[in-house]
């Protein structure tokens, strides 16, 4: 497990030393296999045996690592995502050095996130958590574009209160469980039962990942960072580095040590139902396309708080299947957003309509990520939703389950006015020469709709998985 870490970031030391310069070319193939070769791993994993044989704890300069099913989930979008990104970068970045600098950050992204995902002590995890951000800072401003700038700094800001609100509660953590192994720490709070420091260390970690998450109240900063970054980084911030650093910990530390309460529960739907909505209605009011997509992923990001939320087993299994089918719908329509950026050079959506004559693929593809993301079957996202909307009513909380299902006919409203303005009506004259996406954007499209078609139609098996996986 540890080379998953130690491989992409010895990768970045090797490929800048000064006498391998020539070797430097030789960097985006060694990506893709980095990247293909944690997806072919993190899909053998969904078996068992190889988890018991392969995935033993290991300690490793005092970093305690393991790998449970919820763990070979996030390697796999990790490397899916990132792989995903580097080939759209393709069509963007064309200078040498640029694009051997953001394939660098994309290796070291990699490297922090195998690392979020495997520690398996609070200190380390924050570590990571800490680490994957700075790297989010650095590829939200690569393109030193002056809103971009402006935006990551209002996420610096937010983030560095995040980050103290976190080190404040590990500090309480450690002076009550003199550690800060998961193990301890949970066993430690639940043999001194409740505990108003433990309490207090709870709350401002979690308030620290509501920040990183971008959740109601704090979700001030993402439709800008999402906005503005370029095109390749929107790809990677929807489909996995924000959730890792907000959501992924979020589950992780509920579940392996500090565990879900009632009280808890109850923050989690309050918060999780605000998002839902304050993000549908926010989707909106947007006109611009990575804006809306923005909005949205507050929303549905909403949706897996509420799973977790439900203390149902089912709604645990809904909030990681619907953590996963965000990642990939809303991935997807970020490469769309790319392929316009790179064919017309906007995502006004005012200045657009009509370009399913041009762009016929970027147009079905995106159908596929709006339908998924409303709930629509038999699409992944029908599936994921429906299993939250079913354990927060089985969980007795059908006020949040009715509210649920109306957000999901507000996404769709939302999303095919997106669809209407920018692929359906009259076609500008302008864009008459306007033609499809190239191959390195239209390929992740293409792949990343079969995979929500795929999961979607293969639902009992993919339950099937996720049961073996999460159990």
């Amino acid at each position: 497990m540890s080379l998953l870490i130690v491989i992409p970031f010895f990768s970045i030391l090797v490929f800048n030393l000064p006498f391998l310069k020539t070797l430097r070319k030789a960097i985006f193939i060694w990506s893709i296999f980095l990247f293909l070769s944690q997806i072919v791993l993190s899909c053998c994993s969904i078996s068992p045996s190889f988890l018991t044989k392969f995935a033993k704890p290991l300690h490793l300069f005092n970093f305690n690592l393991n790998l449970d099913g919820l763990g070979v989930i996030m390697l796999f979008l990790s490397a899916t995502i990132l792989l995903f990104t580097l080939i759209v970068s393709h069509s963007f970045i064309k200078e040498e050095k640029r694009r051997f600098n953001f394939i660098t950050l994309l290796l070291f992204t990699l490297s922090a996130l195998n690392g979020l995902v495997m520690v398996r002590d609070i200190f380390s995890l924050y570590i990571f958590v800490e680490i994957t951000a700075i790297i989010s800072y650095v590829l939200i401003a690569f393109d030193k574009d002056m809103r971009a700038m402006s935006a990551v700094f209002k996420y610096v800001i937010l983030s560095t209160v995040a980050s103290i609100l976190m080190v404040s509660s590990i500090a309480i953590v450690l002076l009550l469980t003199g550690d800060t192994n998961f193990t301890v720490i949970y066993e430690a709070l639940h043999m001194s039962g409740v505990n108003p420091l433990m309490m207090l260390a709870l709350s401002l970690f979690v308030c620290g990942l509501f920040i990183k998450a971008g959740l109601v109240p704090f979700h001030g900063w993402l439709p800008e960072v999402y906005s503005y970054s370029s095109a390749s980084v929107s790809i990677l911030l929807a489909g996995i580095l924000s959730k890792a650093l907000g959501v992924y910990t979020l589950i992780r530390v509920l579940k392996n040590v500090f565990g879900l309460t009632s009280q808890i529960g109850t923050i989690l739907l309050v918060v999780g139902t605000a998002s839902i909505l304050i993000g549908a209605f926010g989707a909106l009011a947007q006109k611009n396309f990575k804006k809306m997509l923005a909005y949205s992923s507050i929303s549905q990001v909403g949706y897996i708080i509420v799973g977790l939320a439900s203390l149902n087993p089912l709604g645990f299994i809904g909030a990681v299947f619907h953590f996963f089918n965000h990642s990939i719908f809303k991935s997807l329509l970020f490469v769309n957003s790319a392929g316009l950026e790179k064919e017309i050079g906007t995502t006004d959506m005012a200045h657009l309509g009509g370009l399913s004559k041009r762009m016929p693929i970027t147009a079905t593809t995106s159908v596929l990520g709006i339908l998924s993301a409303a709930g629509i079957p038999p699409l992944a996202g029908f599936w994921s939703k429906l299993l939250i909307i079913i354990a927060l009513f089985v969980s007795g909380h059908y006020v949040y389950g009715i509210i649920a299902i109306f957000a999901s006919v507000l996404t769709l409203a939302y999303l095919l006015s997106m669809q209407r303005m920018v692929f359906f009506g009259k076609l500008n004259e302008k864009f008459i020469s306007v033609k499809e996406a190239g191959f390195s954007i239209v390929l992740p499209a293409i792949i990343l709709g079969a995979i929500i078609v795929g999961v979607g139609v293969l639902y009992p098996l993919v339950f099937k998985a996720l049961i073996l996986l999460l159990a």
